[in-house]
């Protein structure tokens, strides 16, 4: 099975969030509606500015816990190569 690793902002260069799923116009719509309590929904994080698709789910779950350990500035690096304006890239996923 597929899978994602994906990162969420509060805003441009604000708090990070950083998860992975098989479905993730499922899991963008868990993280809106505050479904799951938890970090996102306590910072305000729903923005999707960065996202991976891999070839299954174990593969991207080992990339979500590598770059759970990156330094922030890696991270910031790896949104603002594709993503400069940091914009919600959540309505590009095709439900």
């Amino acid at each position: 099975m597929a899978g994602y690793c994906y990162i969420l902002a509060s805003q441009k260069h604000g708090t990070l969030y950083i998860g992975s799923t098989t479905d993730l116009a499922r899991r963008m719509e868990e993280h809106r509606s505050g479904v799951v309590e938890g970090f996102t929904t306590r910072y305000s994080v729903y923005r999707l500015v960065h996202a991976e698709f891999l070839e299954n789910i174990v593969d991207a779950r080992a990339r979500e816990r590598a770059m759970k350990k990156w330094r922030r500035a890696w991270k910031i690096e790896l949104i603002e190569a594709e993503n400069p304006d940091w914009r919600d890239l959540t309505p590009l996923l095709n439900r």
